[in-house]
């Protein structure tokens, strides 16, 4: 049974999957913007996430705040363990430094949510299900649609029981009117008859 396994295996071994995923990871920090199948995308995920929370906890204006300079901020123990760290899965240099510099200074007022997945069809050759995953922009605020307030359960019944009688004398209207142009024929149509 598989009980309480996170994760999907994707096909391949836990040396190829990790692999495939440290690619991936330095590739988005890189490019900021990759095509893939949904479900290496919704597996990649919360990898970039921790990553861009380990920059983001030792950027340079967070640990210079802390510390007061920025050279001193930069070399700081904390910033180099964490640096090591995020190494292990990114093993570009310009990644890394990209991901510990602009990246965590983009994110920096930001509590997750650092990426999207967006699906864009399924691959021809296998029907395989594509998404892009890719970084937010700078400054990247989500737009919520305004929630219009709920009637009260008592206002629709009310509503429909106005609305019966003025349906039914909006049919009596044209019944109505039908009739009075019926009436106005017949005096026209009885002088032409004489």
């Amino acid at each position: 049974m598989r009980h309480r396994k996170s994760g999907r295996k994707l096909g391949r071994n836990s040396s190829h999957r990790s692999a495939m995923f440290r690619n991936m990871a330095t590739s988005l920090i890189e490019e900021e913007r990759i095509q893939t199948t949904a479900a290496k995308a919704k597996e990649l995920r919360p990898i970039i996430e921790k990553l861009i929370t380990l920059g983001k906890r030792n950027a340079p204006s967070v640990v210079a705040q802390a510390q007061g300079d920025q050279e001193k901020a930069r070399r700081s123990a904390a910033r180099v363990a964490a640096v090591r760290q995020a190494g292990k899965l990114v093993r570009n240099r310009f990644a890394l430094q990209k991901l510990f510099g602009d990246l965590a200074e983009r994110f920096v007022g930001r509590d997750g949510g650092y990426t999207r997945v967006l699906r864009v069809g399924r691959r021809y050759g296998d029907n395989a299900e594509l998404a892009i995953i890719e970084l937010l922009p700078e400054g990247y605020e989500k737009v919520s649609k305004p929630k219009a307030d709920a009637p009260a359960a008592e206002d629709p019944v009310v509503e429909a029981a106005a609305e019966e009688p003025a349906a039914e004398v909006a049919a009596d209207e044209p019944a109505a009117e039908a009739a009075a142009e019926v009436a106005a024929d017949e005096p026209a149509a009885e002088a032409a008859a004489e």
